[in-house]
């Protein structure tokens, strides 16, 4: 495991008080190599808190750039990102966080085939899209690769958390959650509206099980989070594996 000098130890001194993490799952995660997919309002929350977190390697995913719309909630970006690759922008922001890490940023839609192959080069996906079809082909990678996954969902006032583990046999992926169908197209929250707020409250929670399944901890399955942001109420679900999935059955 990577050794922490002087001032990681200072840097992750609260991380390292706690018992669950210890000097053993910094370590862990400045080892881990990360792949988030998507750098807009789900994605700001993850990304800073994954690169203050410490962890080692972290990729991501988006070929969309910087509008002035998207300032309303995508904190990661500012003025001065304007017209810049969201992935692009948000790695120049984590790395002024912290520069003891490595980020790599992929301007671009992945297709099936590169985001399998993406797949297989890390330890945890994190899925920070805005539509079905991308949350999908991410399952599907995540399944292929026996990749963990966080998934993330969030708009207008209502938003949704799920953690898979094709490593976990007979545990559920997405599609046992649900079908491949429905809204397709990007960006829902320009035709819906969103609260600001609530893609933080949503990323912070995917960035929590991301640093706990990183630094060693099990992920709760088969349990999806819906949060609704008028009530404040948290309300969660159990769901268990489609025998006839046509993902993950014959996985």
């Amino acid at each position: 495991m990577t050794d922490l000098n002087d001032a990681a130890l200072l840097r992750y001194s609260r991380h390292i008080l706690l018992p669950e993490i210890d000097i053993e799952g910094q370590q862990r995660l400045a080892a881990s190599r990360v792949l988030v997919i998507g750098a807009g309002g789900l994605g700001s929350p993850v990304a800073l808190y994954l690169a203050s977190a410490g962890v080692g390697h972290i990729t991501l995913a988006d070929d969309d750039v910087v509008e002035l719309s998207n300032l309303q909630r995508q904190v990661v970006h500012d003025m001065a990102s304007l017209g810049l690759n969201k992935a692009e922008s948000a790695r120049a922001r984590m790395l002024a966080l912290n520069p003891d890490i490595a980020v790599r940023a992929l301007g671009e839609r992945l297709s099936a085939d590169r985001l399998l192959a993406e797949a297989r080069q890390h330890d945890l996906l994190l899925d920070c899209s805005d539509n079905f079809a991308t949350r999908h082909a991410v399952n599907r990678a995540s399944v292929a690769a026996g990749v963990p996954l966080v998934s993330g969902a969030a708009v207008r006032l209502a938003g949704q958390l799920a953690v898979f583990d094709p490593r976990v046999a007979g545990s559920p992926c997405y599609h046992c959650l649900f079908a491949e169908e429905g809204e397709v197209s990007d960006g829902p929250c320009a035709t819906f509206g969103v609260l600001s707020p609530l893609v933080g409250v949503i990323g912070s929670l995917q960035a929590v099980e991301a640093v706990k399944l990183l630094a060693g901890r099990q992920a709760v399955l088969g349990r999806l989070t819906l949060y609704d942001a008028l009530s404040g109420d948290f309300r969660q679900m159990k769901f268990t594996r489609d025998p006839a999935c046509p993902v993950c059955a014959a996985a």
